[in-house]
């Protein structure tokens, strides 16, 4: 059995190829909503976040003999965790990982080495600033940016109950609330800067799979500021970029 930490949109068919390739595969999820798009594909799935000794005592459970991190570039406690829980079970830890996108220089484009300095820079700009970073992060942006009252977040997030208590506990007013599910054109990008008068953009390097350019480029065609959080600096003693290496690496471990 292999553990796959789903937590991407690539991670499924990663799944479905894993097992094609005679490799039974438990998939772990955060939403029921992922689950149920998993299921649907003929994989086995369990649902919720997980701490390094909830994985182990799954991997143990399971028989477990390899554990294949395909959870989001920026979920780095769930990477974490399964680092340990590997680690915890003696077992080959194998991450999993969509290449980055090459960005080039431009007097608009401003790398961010983490969340707290990107709404910082945000700051620094003012005007209408856009978060394509998701809910987790919000108590950092909204803590920096909301005390200026000339600035106007707006955040743009998944349309669930908890997204939208979480804004509301913040102080962000519906007006400023993109509740939708992507992915996103370049095309419907554009028409929301458009709209809410963007000045500045806050998005995160998560590669083509995470549709980063098609974000990125109407920004700057526009002469948006553009900020974006580069990837967490975690050292994987096993890295690959596609299906093909996965496979490779567990042929060469198990």
């Amino acid at each position: 059995m292999l553990f796959l930490l789903a937590g991407t949109s690539d991670a499924r068919a990663l799944g479905v190829q894993l097992q094609n390739a005679g490799y039974p595969v438990l998939a772990s999820v955060v939403t029921e909503s992922a689950a149920s798009s998993l299921r649907k594909e003929g994989l086995s799935v369990t649902v919720g976040r997980k701490s390094a000794n909830e994985m182990a005592r799954l991997f143990s459970e399971n028989g477990t003999r390899a554990v294949v991190d395909a959870s989001h570039p920026f979920a780095e406690e769930a990477s974490r965790n399964a680092m340990e829980a590997a680690m915890i079970a003696g077992i080959p830890y194998i991450r999993y990982e969509r290449p980055s996108s090459e960005l080039s220089e431009h007097p608009n484009l401003h790398l961010a080495r983490d969340y707290r300095n990107a709404a910082e820079l945000a700051a620094s700009f003012g005007g209408t600033i856009f978060l394509t970073t998701g809910s987790k992060t919000l108590p950092i942006f909204a803590e920096v940016l909301l005390k200026d009252p000339t600035i106007r977040m707006i955040c743009r997030i998944l349309p669930t109950e908890e997204n939208m208590r979480t804004c509301t506990a913040l102080g962000i007013p519906q007006r400023n609330i993109v509740a939708m599910q992507g992915p996103y054109t370049s095309t419907l990008n554009a028409a929301f800067y458009e709209h809410f008068g963007v000045t500045t953009l806050v998005t995160k390097e998560s590669g083509s799979e995470g549709s980063v350019m098609e974000k990125i480029q109407p920004a700057l065609d526009r002469g948006i500021h553009t900020i974006v959080i580069c990837r967490p600096g975690i050292q994987y003693e096993h890295l690959c970029h596609s299906a093909g290496e996965v496979l490779e690496t567990l042929d060469r471990l198990l």
